[in-house]
């Protein structure tokens, strides 16, 4: 696949998940929570080039840079994401302000991370910035996944008295 194509693959999902994350979602296919990420994965591997041959160390040093972002990204994205039941029992979940921060500072450190290598001469594929997105997705729908569990099993046993989202205690 190409650049190219790996670009607008990361840029459609992104898109997806950004226009997700400014209105209410109710979280569904709970079971299913780890399909994107894995595509994504599948897709930043089978390609060349996820690591400079000429500078081997230096790039999976800068790849496993970008998996620790994109894994904090994910965490902070889910921490950061409200969380609620409904009466009837539908868990829902919303961005907030502090989400969209963790997006901008993300986003921030990973076109650090491409400038430093870039100034090392260093040329990271278009794998890694998939490989980031998939850590970020695989932690944040994981935590969100978790989160619903406690969620609903908090609303389900106090027996017909009406839900509140979770973040209104903390607001």
């Amino acid at each position: 696949m190409s650049a190219l194509v790996n670009v607008l693959v990361a840029v459609a999902v992104v898109a997806l998940i950004v226009s997700r994350q400014v209105r209410a979602q109710q979280l569904t296919d709970a079971k299913r929570w780890w399909i994107v990420p894995a595509v994504l994965v599948y897709l930043s591997v089978r390609q060349q080039g996820l690591v400079d041959p000429d500078h081997h160390v230096v790039s999976v040093l800068l790849l496993g840079a970008e998996l620790v972002t994109g894994l904090l990204m994910g965490a902070a994205w889910a921490w950061t994401t409200k969380v609620w039941a409904e009466p009837d029992g539908s868990v829902w979940t919303k961005g907030t302000r502090a989400t969209a921060a963790v997006w901008g500072v993300g986003i921030a450190v990973r076109l650090g991370l491409v400038g430093l290598g870039a100034l090392a001469g260093i040329h990271l594929g278009t794998g890694a910035l998939l490989l980031g997105l998939a850590a970020s997705l695989l932690v944040r729908s994981g935590i969100l996944v978790w989160k619903a569990q406690s969620v609903r099993a908090s609303y389900g046993a106090t027996g017909g008295t009406t839900a509140r989202p979770l973040w209104k205690d903390r607001v």
